[in-house]
């Protein structure tokens, strides 16, 4: 825990919402629909585990969440760390343990009634939590503990919750029990027995009946209030609940919504609060609970009404229900509330263009509010320096791997700072690039000079996409002016549109570059123009890439039609188009007026000069370094300086 974590706790505050204690793993969900487990061929890997899901939930849902529990030291384990980091969840109660795997979850859609579920959680390290991994100052951080069913089962990791109890009581924090019920995990089904959801058993339901007087919030599916109580008829395991308990209880009947119990149970099931579902299409029903947890513990800690907390919830869980995976199909609040004003045509939320934007856009993996980018990713500019001799096209690699070293060097390990590579001739730099963490990277698609576009080397994006790392931007350049003949502009959107389904199908960001001025006049209104055609052709990049504006008044102009059509777009890079340092600087400042240009991506006014004299041979690597470097640090120095003249 950190100092400051501790000292807000010595003083009375707490600075956590909630801590969610048990289960943490990672989900691997079979990407072919309608087929059987055996037969799948390709998995989309996410966090999982149900008080790890719900700790992402709630931080989307702008709650301060915690995990507690562990993970193998080993990359799984990392990826949960990192991306509940990602998510901004409090790690610090992530133990990372030396000798066990981090636990893995495989499922597969079969149909809309079948999730074959294998769990391999034989000895995995969340099932080794224990007492000692409790930290009294860290539970007294949280407003809330939310313990879960399944980590009753085990003696060790039942201890460890109920010391979480224990101390979160005597703090006075609210104690919410999830119960999360999974019978093969409790060893009364076998290992292709994972979706499961009931089996009765008097030796579960005596052990978990000794956790409910000490809840103040307990959430469970109907089969799940019936194990908890031992009893076959929901109607008396709710009265049951209730005479062990005074907490508020939450019945979760899938599309019918919920019921909140927060007094004495009648003999009408119906006689609470009840919560009108959402009328959804059912994809994947695993994730489902996590979700409508997140959403009821959003209100319930808020201090909403339970009709409130209840919306939410259902909304939360419709959301989970109509996409594959369980974690990263949580929605955001900002898409919650985007979901609850609007509604949506769509029964199968996941084809919902708009909804979809909302989510992908405010659950991308990292802020960027800083891109200064050295752009290699010329192909054809490259060819020409050469002049087509093989020997000198052969070099071409190890230029672009050298232009990394440069970049490097100025950034310095500092944020804001990435390359533009093909993978045409920038395999070497790719891996360079990579090998620094915190550099924006993107390639391009399109065939080099195409007019109308043309993807390089296949027009079948899906399976060249495919194999891109998670965190690297398409780009696609365009030469596209809103004088066009209409003919042409149908083809360019067309390619365009075709890229951006695409990027959206695999999950990577997308960054349209637009240059108008070559083949038509550029003034104030042109871009701004063309912006609005793209917009309404359905494309919401991540990023736009623009060519330098005459004046400040067309950056206005842009801003405002950025800031109208997508204001959640991550903004504006400046192109170059190998104009010299005293042009860009025009342009640059031009560019610093505008509210939504981030930054710049710069190719051949940083190494063009470079790129002619290494290929030859009258230049060193130290020296191209050195060169592009200077040029490149020129660029970010002026860049920062007129960013810090506009703030003052």
């Amino acid at each position: 825990m950190s100092q400051s974590l501790s000292a807000q706790v010595a003083a009375g505050a707490k600075p956590l919402d909630i801590i969610t204690i048990g289960r943490a793993s990672v989900d691997l969900y079979g990407q072919q629909i309608g087929t059987r487990l055996e037969d799948v061929a390709s998995f989309a890997k996410s966090v999982g585990g149900c008080p790890c899901n719900i700790s992402v939930g709630t931080a989307r849902l702008g709650l301060k969440s915690a995990l507690l529990t562990r993970v193998g030291n080993e990359q799984m384990g990392r990826f949960i760390r990192e991306q509940l980091q990602r998510e901004g969840v409090e790690t610090r109660g992530i133990v990372t343990d030396p000798e066990r795997l981090t636990a893995l979850a495989i499922l597969s859609v079969e149909n809309e009634k079948s999730f074959p579920l294998l769990f391999y959680r034989d000895n995995c390290a969340d099932n080794a939590l224990s007492e000692d991994d409790i930290a009294e100052d860290f539970i007294r951080s949280a407003r809330a503990v939310l313990v879960t069913g399944t980590h009753f089962s085990k003696p060790n990791t039942d201890a460890a919750q109920r010391k979480a109890i224990r101390i979160a009581k005597e703090c006075g924090a609210k104690i919410v029990f999830d119960i999360d019920y999974r019978p093969n995990l409790w060893g009364l089904a076998g290992h292709d027995a994972g979706e499961s959801r009931y089996i009765a058993s008097d030796r579960v339901s005596a052990h978990l009946k000794t956790v409910l007087g000490d809840c103040d919030l307990i959430v469970g599916t109907e089969e799940e209030v019936l194990i908890a109580s031992g009893e076959s008829d929901l109607l008396q395991a709710l009265k049951i609940i209730r005479s062990l308990s005074r907490a508020t209880i939450v019945l979760k009947r899938g599309p019918m919504g919920c019921i909140v119990y927060d007094g004495p149970i009648s003999d009408d099931l119906e006689d609470g609060i009840v919560g009108k579902g959402f009328p959804i299409e059912v994809y994947n029903v695993l994730g489902a609970g996590d979700a409508f947890m997140s959403g009821f513990l959003r209100g319930w800690l808020k201090g909403e009404p339970h009709a409130t907390s209840a919306t939410w919830a259902n909304a939360c869980g419709a959301f989970a229900v109509s996409r594959l995976l369980c974690a990263p199909e949580i929605p955001t609040w900002i898409e919650l509330q985007f979901f609850l004003e609007n509604g949506s045509k769509e029964k199968a939320l996941r084809k919902d263009e708009a909804i979809n934007h909302v989510h992908w856009a405010t659950t991308r993996r990292r802020d960027i509010p800083l891109l200064m980018a050295l752009a290699i990713d010329h192909r054809s500019q490259l060819e020409d320096i050469a002049e087509g001799r093989p020997e000198l096209l052969a070099r071409i690699p190890a230029f672009k791997a050298l232009a990394v070293k440069s970049a490097a060097e100025v950034a310095a390990g500092r944020p804001g700072f990435g390359m533009l590579i093909d993978d045409k001739y920038g395999r070497d730099a790719l891996y360079a690039a990579g090998a620094h963490r915190d550099f924006w990277i993107g390639k391009p698609i399109e065939l080099p000079g195409s007019r109308p576009l043309q993807f390089e080397f296949s027009q079948d994006l899906g399976s060249r996409l495919i194999d891109w790392p998670v965190d690297h931007c398409i780009k696609v350049l365009s030469f596209y002016h809103p004088d066009d003949p209409a003919e042409l502009k149908a083809a360019q959107v067309a390619k365009l549109r075709s890229a951006f389904e695409a990027a959206r199908k695999v999950g990577r960001e997308i960054l349209i570059e637009i240059i108008a001025g070559k083949h038509g006049k550029l003034d104030d209104d042109t871009i701004p123009r063309a912006l609005n055609e793209l917009y309404d052709a359905g494309l919401k990049p991540d990023w736009w890439k623009l060519e330098p504006q005459a004046s400040r008044g067309a950056w206005a102009a842009i801003d405002a039609v950025i800031e109208k059509r997508d204001p959640l777009c991550r903004g504006v890079v400046l192109l170059g188009l190998e104009a010299p340092y005293e042009v860009l600087k025009d342009g640059f400042a031009a560019a610093r007026t505008s509210k939504t240009v981030k930054g710049f991506a710069v190719g051949r006014t940083i190494f063009a000069d470079a790129a002619k004299a290494w290929l030859t041979g009258s230049m060193t690597d130290e020296q191209a370094i050195a060169d592009m470097a200077a040029r490149f640090k020129a660029l970010v120095d002026l860049w920062l300086q007129l960013g810090e003249t506009k703030a003052a």
